[in-house]
């Protein structure tokens, strides 16, 4: 089977946890015997910016699809909507199959685009979206919605690597029968290490015990909330270490909370690191905490689990499909701060139950959450979807 996979991030140009679920993809497939092309942004000609992506990769994916007819042609995220759209309106018996895997339901991230409440105490509102967040609702947001629902409508074959985010995408595009694909992690990409920032180097500088926070910091990340928690676990007589590896438009307004907080070192902010970087500390950590409001299916919980490191998470979208609370790690209700503190007291002060959870997270991972495991539900799902579809919009020559 010849699989076109259209997207617009790709590693290691981009950072992008959705950009390496591509290649994790392409991998499993190759491994179960089919033919990969992967068409990027490079592909679409010079100068071609994620902005202008869902208009370039247009011609270029006719133009590929004419060239190599494969039997499949994959897009990911609302960046391919135009190609599908494309590809749809071809005669019926000379295209491929269509599929679309969607990372998120832009409806919802633009309804995470809010103000962050504190749920536990009087604290309320502790912060506001910056200005960037808020030409993201108001401008990018409505956009990708559009694309989203184009691309979700005119696929044959509707992915999501979550039964949450499947169901977002089926209520808010109007769709039906979105099969689940999940997040993986595992395979061998080799993908070269971008430069090293200058900032970094934070973990010759930390003592351990330390717990890691990894992410872009924008506002439905819930950095705010845990900074909070940190400050509740002072005041219940423990000083648990932090380090934020990430950077964004909130970073200056995170520093300030920190002060304001009284939190001093024990809290740092390592700014952009590399990805080599990341996994030395994530393998140092004590647990991995993913604090956020909103998520798809991340992948630094994944990444996290494959290196036996337990996780503290939100119970929000697709991660208590990957986390077991008390099993693989601790799930908290979002924008609670005081529970988030128990959770982060409970994993310093038991270094050996942490453990146990890590390692516990490492097995669920083999078992569920390897490349082979996505290629073989992908498979499945367009095996299904395929024997619905009449019989001409499947490739004549194959």
């Amino acid at each position: 089977m010849k699989v076109l996979l259209v997207a617009n991030v790709l590693p290691p140009r981009d950072l992008s946890g959705a950009g390496e679920q591509v290649l994790q993809l392409a991998w499993g497939l190759r491994q179960a015997g089919c033919e990969v092309e992967i068409l990027g942004r490079d592909q679409c000609g010079p100068g071609v910016s994620k902005t202008s992506f869902p208009w370039s990769a247009r011609r270029a994916a006719l133009r590929r699809v004419a060239e190599w007819q494969p039997d499949v042609v994959q897009v990911h995220e609302s960046d391919g909507g135009l190609v599908i759209r494309d590809l749809s309106r071809r005669a019926t018996g000379r295209r491929p199959l269509l599929a679309a895997l969607q990372q998120v339901s832009y409806v919802q991230e633009r309804l995470a685009v809010r103000p962050l409440i504190d749920r536990d105490g009087r604290a309320g509102v502790v912060a506001r979206p910056a200005r960037s967040e808020r030409i993201f609702r108001s401008l990018r947001a409505p956009v990708h919605i559009a694309l989203g629902r184009i691309t979700a409508r005119r696929a044959d074959v509707r992915l999501a690597p979550s039964q949450v985010t499947a169901a977002e995408i089926e209520r808010d595009y109007g769709v039906a029968g979105v099969e689940v694909v999940p997040n993986v992690t595992g395979a061998p990409l080799d993908l070269p290490d971008e430069d090293e920032p200058r900032e970094s180097r934070v973990d010759e500088l930390v003592e351990e015990p330390f717990l890691l926070a990894v992410g872009r910091l924008r506002i439905r990340k819930g950095f705010e909330i845990l900074l909070r928690a940190v400050a509740t676990a002072h005041g219940r007589g423990h000083r648990p270490r932090l380090i934020v590896a990430g950077d964004g438009e909130r970073r200056e307004s995170l520093s300030v909370l920190a002060r304001e907080l009284g939190l001093g070192t024990s809290v740092h902010f390592a700014g952009r690191c590399s990805r080599t970087e990341v996994a030395r500390l994530r393998r140092r950590a004590t647990a991995l905490v993913v604090p956020s409001t909103y998520e798809g299916m991340p992948l630094v919980v994944l990444e996290a689990m494959g290196d036996a490191v337990p996780v503290i998470a939100s119970a929000v979208s697709g991660i208590p499909e990957v986390v077991v609370d008390g099993e693989t790690g601790w799930l908290v209700p979002p924008e609670r701060s005081s529970a988030l503190a128990d959770a982060l007291i409970a994993a310093t002060l038991d270094p050996d139950e942490s453990r146990r959870r890590g390692e516990a997270g490492g097995r669920r991972l083999d078992r569920r959450y390897r490349p082979g495991h996505a290629a073989e539900r992908w498979l499945e799902a367009l095996e299904r979807v395929g024997r619905s579809l009449p019989p001409v919009w499947k490739n004549p020559d194959r």
